[in-house]
């Protein structure tokens, strides 16, 4: 609708088609977490755009339930809550309905204004939004020799962004890209979040601002009132040292090329930006935009939060295999019992409505039972009132006299009617007739 809220978003696989089964999400906050860590709910609700609830609000009365029951109406398939903990914040990833929920200790991270402040040259693109980022997973083991919880942690950052398609996809909708690495050495993920860039390949600095200007200038070429030719501005070497006179020569031409060939590609459809069209050839550059997270994975439980089941995996607690068996067997019993109790739940309501519903069929029954009663009713009263209007015209006038008479004796006495300070006695007369 025009003019509405925007919510989760309807497009599907990257590329901009519409698919039912492209996960969305819930990026909320539990409790009282600070300015800066509502920031970063913000940031990462910008980085799953545009398949998220990006305006959602909170109130201070809500609770993780309160989303969990939302969330199979709005067919949402994920839930990232974040939260403040007494050592650190901490970051819960559900999948919806069934599970598992993965529970992260974030070690640091950087709000995405932090990270666009510290780059020497800061770039934004709001359309950039408009479309799923592109997802990179680095360094995960893989195997039948990599570990279990490795192997569900690589899934769950695989569901949480639509699949990529690269026969159907459109080159266009590939903005941006979300890089999710395991770092080995610390136990660690990283998670970084890039715009993609792309510009002229093979040429020198100096040529490429003048093919393609800065938005900020308008569209204007450099200026070049000091230089006596155009060969002067683009084989000048500045700030490189140059050859004989500050010329570039063979070595240093290929030293002030930034961009090799290595990164360099032939586009395969027409790009955004001026100037990029089928078959150029360009130089692909990641911007990084911020958030980044580091995150340390605690604890990996079956089923969604408020129904966990046994415990996958633990960083800090080890269990026999004894102890594992016993903790299965508890919740499986815990799972029992909780669907017994929604059976019970269920046979109560169907049997109430069933008394509700008889209770409703007595009532009419009664209703249409007791209506011929009253229409024997009202002919009795209106063949009474037949006798007694036949009676009245058989009686004579001294019985009429006679019954005045007897009136007027039974009658109380009645008071004179006042108005103001007057007495009317004609109107107490005609009251006592």
């Amino acid at each position: 609708m025009p003019g509405g809220k925007r919510g989760i978003g309807s497009r599907g696989e990257v590329g901009g088609t519409e698919n039912v089964h492209v996960p969305r999400s819930f990026i909320v906050k539990q409790g009282h977490v600070g300015a800066s860590l509502t920031q970063l709910v913000r940031d990462m609700r910008k980085v799953m755009e545009p398949n998220t609830a990006a305006r959602l609000k909170e109130r201070s009365t809500n609770k993780l339930k309160d989303f969990l029951v939302m969330a199979p109406i709005l067919k949402v398939s994920h839930l990232l809550a974040f939260s403040l903990a007494k050592t650190a914040p901490t970051l819960r990833i559900a999948r919806l309905p069934q599970g598992p929920t993965f529970s992260f200790r974030i070690e640091r991270y950087s709000l995405a204004k932090d990270v666009i402040n510290a780059a020497r040259h800061p770039k934004q693109s709001p359309q950039a939004y408009q479309h799923p980022p592109l997802l990179v997973l680095s360094s995960f083991p893989t195997g039948p020799n990599a570990p279990q919880h490795l192997s569900l942690l690589l899934k769950c950052f695989q569901s949480l962004f639509p699949p990529l398609t690269p026969k159907t996809i459109a080159l266009s909708t590939a903005r941006r890209v979300v890089l999710v690495s395991w770092n080995a050495e610390n136990q660690t993920v990283d998670v970084r979040h890039y715009l993609i860039t792309v510009k002229t390949s093979g040429v020198s600095r100096r040529v490429r601002r003048i093919l393609e200007p800065k938005a900020g200038s308008g569209g204007k070429v450099p200026n070049l009132s000091r230089e006596k030719d155009i060969a002067d501005y683009v084989l000048k070497a500045a700030g490189l040292g140059g050859g004989e006179d500050g010329y570039e020569t063979a070595s240093t031409s290929a030293a002030s090329d930034a961009d090799p060939e290595e990164y360099s590609v032939r586009l395969a459809s027409d790009y955004v930006g001026r100037n990029n069209r089928k078959g150029d050839k360009r130089a692909v550059k990641l911007d990084e935009i911020g958030p980044r997270m580091e995150l340390k994975l605690v604890k990996i439980v079956e089923g969604p939060p408020g129904k966990e089941g046994g415990v996958l995996f633990h960083e800090f607690v080890k269990k026999s295999p004894k102890e594992v068996a016993a903790l299965r067997k508890e919740a499986a019993e815990r799972a029992r019992i909780r669907k017994q109790r929604r059976e019970e739940q269920e046979r109560n309501i169907a049997r109430k409505k069933k008394t509700v519903e008889g209770d409703d069929d007595q009532d009419e029954e009664g209703t249409d039972a007791g209506e011929p009663q009253e229409e024997e009713d009202e002919d009795g009263e209106g063949w009474d009132e037949d006798m007694s209007e036949g009676e009245d015209h058989q009686m004579s006038e001294d019985d009429v006299s006679d019954s005045e008479d007897e009136t007027e004796k039974a009658a109380p006495p009645r008071k004179r009617v006042k108005t103001g300070n007057a007495t009317k006695p004609k109107a107490a007369a005609r009251l006592r007739k």
